[in-house]
């Protein structure tokens, strides 16, 4: 408990002061020179808080140019490893609620990150083609495609959005493992513990040539890769 109770009071704190401070920035920073770099050290901040060590491999495997990186979903603590460690610049496909969130919702608004309405279909396909311009133009996306977080730590079905979104922007898919994770908040965040977590990323797929009615089998093929990443650490 003191563990966590050190790490919320972090957490919020910075959470609030670098939140602010991005917002401002982000009414004339357009291009996210500035946000970027303030995003990686408040995550990094926000993990050693946690107690959280981050270590990566296949850092190699991450494409130049824009990309789709697809990663397991177990803890709110996904998201700070994401823009902690994952390299390269990305915006984040999230639950349009988070919107609503003080400073954090006027973060994610501000800083072009992408909101989707999954209990509205037309809201959904148009932030999903949203998502595709963007990918187009340069910005690769990371996106969580079980949809909400697993419960057991194990990799469930990965939905077809992301993945038709991959395929409408011919850009690669990078599967991400996010190992570890579950081990560290067995119970939620709750139950935090301080250790180490693995960020693994594995070979592009690629996706051209291939049609929009591919979208199901390239979702269940990125899904194993991310569950054979997992379970490797333990094999």
């Amino acid at each position: 408990m003191p563990r966590l109770a050190f790490a919320v009071v972090v957490a919020l704190l910075v959470t609030g002061v670098f939140g602010t401070i991005a917002v401002a920035i982000a009414l004339v920073d357009r291009r996210g020179r500035l946000i970027d770099p303030m995003t990686r050290l408040w995550a990094r901040l926000v993990l050693r808080a946690c107690g959280v060590r981050v270590q990566v491999s296949g850092l190699d495997n991450a494409p130049a140019a824009p990309a789709i990186y697809a990663a397991n979903h177990c803890s709110a603590l996904d998201i700070p490893i994401l823009f902690g460690y994952l390299p390269g610049r990305f915006k984040i496909v999230h639950k349009r609620s988070l919107r609503l969130l003080p400073v954090v919702g006027w973060y994610l608004l501000l800083t072009g990150h992408i909101a989707i309405d999954r209990r509205n279909a037309f809201r959904a396909r148009r932030s999903l083609a949203e998502a595709a311009r963007r990918i187009r133009s340069g910005v690769s996306v990371a996106v969580f495609p079980e949809g909400t977080r697993s419960r057991d730590g194990q990799v469930h079905l990965f939905k077809r959005g992301s993945f038709t979104l991959a395929l409408h922007a011919g850009a690669p898919v990078v599967p991400i493992s996010l190992v570890g994770v579950k081990t560290l908040v067995p119970r939620g965040l709750v139950s935090l513990r301080p250790g180490a977590v693995l960020v693994r990323i594995h070979p592009p797929l690629r996706t051209e040539g291939r049609d929009a009615a591919e979208a199901e089998t390239l979702a269940e093929q990125v899904r194993a890769v991310v569950a054979g990443g997992l379970a490797e650490r333990t094999a």
